[in-house]
């Protein structure tokens, strides 16, 4: 599309490997999708830079082409921006170079950490049938009723009823028994077919993402029943829309994964982000319609959103507590304590339903 610098629009420089111009395209892809509020004559024109300058044919005719139309720019200084009068050199921006130190928690201040039993027996819902207590009752009802039999000396009409009664109970005990046996059958194989894997899907090319990933199998995973999963769609997308999710029993946590510059982070129940107690314009979030939407799709669990936040150039992140608030900020630490011990109420359950409609949004690594 002429007069529109691909490169600019990816947000890419004009030596960008393939690799870096696919990171920039996915990235876009996700905010200017027409499912995600874009227009779709601005998504053409990004699915049209990406298939122009992944093909090196394409792309080199591109270059070759431009560089005749496009007038040459003045040069420009590449030296970082003075403040002040004393001009000292002050960066404002993120650093490009820069990569955030992978997350270490201080388990000492986790207090669900010691408390979840980690060799406790999974346990799938909704139960295929009576459980073991029932049926364990009925077999001992079933022996306890014989025992008049045994003690006391019945006249052959009061013995045939007993006999009867015995026979009728015996056949009650057996079929509980069978159910159990049959449910027992059915939770092995979903938890050999299907619950097979406890992590699911792939992360982006982001250094965030793959911090969170790292952080959700390392710490989250020590919940027996916690399934994790990377790159959700919204029902009848294609596109990863959501960074990572985790189920465990009723609960379910929707994550994004955001390199921000560093400062203290809060956010207001409506979602908005305050960043050092100022409006933060650096960045926005889609959790907000993910939550209406896996809410709508789960109805009977428990969905709640995180945005954990790592630093896009040296100094530190802080947060406030966002239990209260509908799209809260967390460094990783705090995601950790807090959703950790929030999930940690049922730590052992996986609900089946929940957990294959999850996995169908998962999306395949052949679509991104």
């Amino acid at each position: 599309m002429r007069g529109v610098d691909y490169y600019e629009l990816l947000g890419v420089g004009r030596n960008a490997s393939t690799a870096e111009i696919k990171s920039a395209y996915r990235s876009l892809a996700k905010v200017m999708h027409p499912d995600a509020g874009g227009s779709s004559l601005t998504f053409r024109m990004l699915q049209e830079a990406y298939d122009t300058l992944r093909d090196p044919t394409r792309r080199r005719d591109y270059d070759r082409g431009w560089s005749f139309t496009r007038p040459q720019s003045r040069a420009t200084s590449t030296r970082p921006p003075r403040s002040g009068r004393t001009g000292r050199l002050r960066n404002f921006g993120e650093d490009p170079d820069f990569v955030p130190p992978k997350p270490d928690v201080d388990l000492g201040d986790v207090p669900w950490w010691h408390l979840v039993d980690v060799a406790q027996r999974v346990r799938y819902v909704p139960v295929a049938g009576p459980g073991h207590a029932p049926a364990l009752a009925a077999v001992c009802g079933w022996f306890f009723l014989l025992l008049p039999v045994v003690a006391v000396d019945f006249s052959p009409l009061t013995l045939t009823l007993w006999l009867l009664v015995v026979g009728a109970a015996a056949v009650a005990a057996f079929r509980l028994v069978r159910r159990y046996l049959a449910a027992v059958r059915a939770d092995r194989a979903f938890a050999h077919e299907v619950d097979a894997e406890v992590v699911h899907g792939t992360t982006d090319d982001r250094v965030c993402e793959r911090l969170t990933a790292d952080l959700l199998a390392r710490y989250l995973t020590r919940l027996p029943g916690a399934r994790v999963f990377h790159g959700l769609a919204w029902p009848g997308s294609v596109f990863a829309d959501v960074d990572h999710a985790v189920l465990c029993g009723r609960r379910l946590v929707l994550i994004e994964s955001k390199s921000w510059l560093p400062g203290h982070y809060a956010a207001e129940d409506d979602g908005t982000l305050w960043r050092n107690g100022h409006p933060f314009r650096g960045g926005g979030t889609r959790l907000p319609r993910s939550l209406a939407v896996y809410r709508k799709l789960l109805p009977w669990l428990e969905v709640r959103t995180v945005v954990v936040v790592y630093p896009s150039r040296a100094g530190e992140v802080t947060t406030d507590d966002g239990a209260d608030t509908l799209v809260p900020p967390m460094t990783p630490a705090q995601f950790v304590e807090e959703i950790g011990d929030w999930l940690a109420d049922d730590p052992a359950t996986v609900d089946r339903e929940a957990y294959r409609l999850l996995l169908a949004q998962v999306v395949p690594i052949s679509r991104t």
